[in-house]
């Protein structure tokens, strides 16, 4: 297996997943257990999109200022930040079951106090505390994966963490919408998180550390012990050959195994090139995008015209289950098509997709109801003052009316047809009451428009086209191509900087989409996909069917290969030639 040819990787690589994992379901165990922690990371991010609105609801402080609403969001994905990067130096100090356990530990104090927060303030505070949890999770989980992985289905396996990501999600937004009528909403959303780390915890107890991790410690024996049981016996023995050799290796380089520093982690060109690729690729994945849409799908469901908060959660559940969907077509494809041209049919679809978005929210926003002065003034008392003090409130349509601040003003539809003229109105619940007991529907988040479902069909095609590609590929990769001596601390790096992506499209998205528009924001992540494709076709390498033990040795005499679509000869085939 080491060293040769795999062919097998073009045609059979998901079947040979399936047979693998039958023949022997302890290699599946270990994927499994360790992607629990996929799981809480997608359904913690995923959660807080349905849960905002009850929260925004029962908190009016949150309802009123964009800068809670952001904060409430990304603070967990600033806990992330240092959990990713604190997550991976002890990855190599500790090992990556150790660390998976304090991940599970943390979500689940971070579940307990979100459940029970009485107000925003120690709301964020859970949202921190299961940040970190989720930073750890998301570069350990696939590290341990990989390093426990055959070389044949490592992609695959690795890439059922992202089916869990995101079928957490997915299942996320089932949860909100059972709980969308039971008291508490929002509190029993977040606080179930709290049940799969604690399930997490009991089984990871129960499994043995990564073996790579465990032979780089000095821990042969044990680490052989596992090698047997995941590997078939007539491979084992070469697989502990090729680790031995790539750990004398390091330590002949570096004149001790424990000796790393970041000047010599620079310096040395394999590296070096993974991490331009590794940290490239976390950083492209949040810029196209994706959070604004896990985490604000709702909010951008209610922005296309949908106005109830249970039909915004129900639609959206459309976007998270195609998502879950994605994933599993990356498990069947990864080892088939090849990492880099999953990628770069990824990113192609996205830009497609994010442009169909920008042109049907220009549409949106260009063409909502006017406000009718006949309908506003049926409603005494009530009229939004911004409105009623205009000069040129003749020209005022929905979206005019929904920018009025002093105080915040809603739009109630027309009783016959919502896309006829309706009323503007001063915002809080008694005025929404009134407005739907006339069987009219009240909008304070998006305006009515006949390019609804435009704006969902864009939703779904770039969900479609990122999940399989940009949604597991940068995680996969990121676990497969460094060095075994830098893996955790390369791997922290990478996973810090997606982080740090996040939290700032995360932290400025609706910002940016009330300073210039919707259509225009998508617009830019459009752009941005664009320049993650060239990025993508100049400077990512294809690793699909190569030992880890043989991806630094590709590394370190690659050039660069723009031409994706042939096959080029891999430092192991020359090998065998000679």
């Amino acid at each position: 297996m080491e060293g040769g040819i795999h062919t097998s990787t073009d045609t059979s690589a998901f079947k040979e997943c399936l047979s693998l994992t039958w023949r022997n379901p302890y290699v599946l165990r270990l994927a499994f257990s360790a992607g629990i922690g996929g799981l809480l990371f997608g359904y913690d991010t995923g959660v807080i999109s349905g849960a905002l609105l009850y929260i925004r609801d029962d908190f009016k402080s949150v309802d009123r200022k964009t800068v809670l609403q952001e904060s409430i969001v990304s603070m967990a994905v600033a806990g992330a930040i240092i959990g990713a990067a604190v997550g991976g130096w002890m990855n190599d100090r500790f090992g990556r079951r150790r660390v998976l356990l304090i991940a599970d530990f943390l979500f689940f104090v971070g579940a307990v106090i979100m459940a029970s927060a009485p107000g925003a303030a120690l709301l964020i505070v859970g949202r921190i505390f299961v940040g970190l949890g989720v930073g750890m999770a998301s570069m350990t989980s696939p590290l341990y994966i990989s390093e426990a992985s055959p070389a044949k289905i490592r992609g695959a396996l690795v890439s059922t963490n992202g089916f869990l990501i995101t079928g957490g999600q997915f299942l996320s937004y089932l949860i909100n919408l059972a709980f969308t009528k039971a008291p508490g909403t929002w509190r029993w959303m977040v606080g179930v998180a709290g049940f799969p780390a604690l399930l997490q915890f009991i089984l990871m107890l129960l499994l043995p550390e990564s073996p790579r991790w465990l032979y780089r410690k000095g821990r042969e024996e044990a680490a052989k012990v596992i090698l047997r049981k995941i590997y078939p016996a007539h491979e084992v023995e070469q697989e502990i050959q090729d680790l031995k050799e790539s750990v004398e290796a390091e330590i002949k380089e570096e004149g001790s195994s424990e000796k790393m520093n970041i000047i010599k982690l620079l310096k040395t060109k394999a590296v070096r090139r993974g991490l331009t690729a590794g940290v490239g690729l976390q950083v492209f994945q949040q810029f196209v995008g994706i959070n604004t849409v896990m985490y604000y799908s709702p909010t951008i469901v209610q922005l296309a015209g949908f106005a109830s908060n249970r039909t915004a959660l129900l639609l959206s559940l459309v976007t998270a289950g195609l998502n879950a969907f994605g994933s599993i077509v990356s498990i069947y494809f990864i080892d088939r098509t090849g990492r880099k041209k999953l990628l770069i049919i990824s990113l192609t679809g996205v830009v497609v997709s994010l442009g169909v978005l920008s042109g049907v929210f220009h549409e949106t926003t260009t063409h909502s109801p006017m406000v009718s002065r006949v309908e506003t003034s049926h409603f005494s008392n009530i009229t939004c003052p911004d409105y009623s003090s205009a000069l040129n409130s003749g020209a005022w349509d929905c979206m005019t009316c929904l920018k009025a601040s002093s105080p915040d003003c809603g739009f109630c539809s027309s009783p016959t047809n919502k896309l006829l003229p309706g009323a503007c109105l001063i915002s809080n619940d008694t005025v929404k009451d009134m407005c739907h007991k006339e069987t009219r529907l009240w909008y304070t988040r998006g305006c009515p428009s006949k390019y609804g479902w435009l704006a969902l069909i864009g939703l779904a095609l770039y969900i479609i086209f990122f999940s399989p590609g940009m949604g597991s590929v940068p995680w996969i990769m990121n676990s497969e191509i460094y060095p075994l001596r830098f893996r955790g601390l390369c791997g922290g790096i990478a996973a810090t900087a997606n982080w740090i992506s996040n939290l700032i499209v995360a932290q400025s998205f609706l910002s940016l989409k009330e300073a210039i528009g919707t259509s225009w924001t998508f617009l830019i992540f459009g752009v941005i996909s664009v320049m993650a494709l060239l990025f993508v076709i100049i400077y990512v390498p294809e690793t699909k069917g190569l030992p880890i033990e043989e991806i630094e040795k590709m590394l370190e005499g690659r050039a660069l290969h723009y031409k994706f679509w042939e096959k080029g000869n891999k430092p192991h085939e020359k090998s065998q030639a000679t």
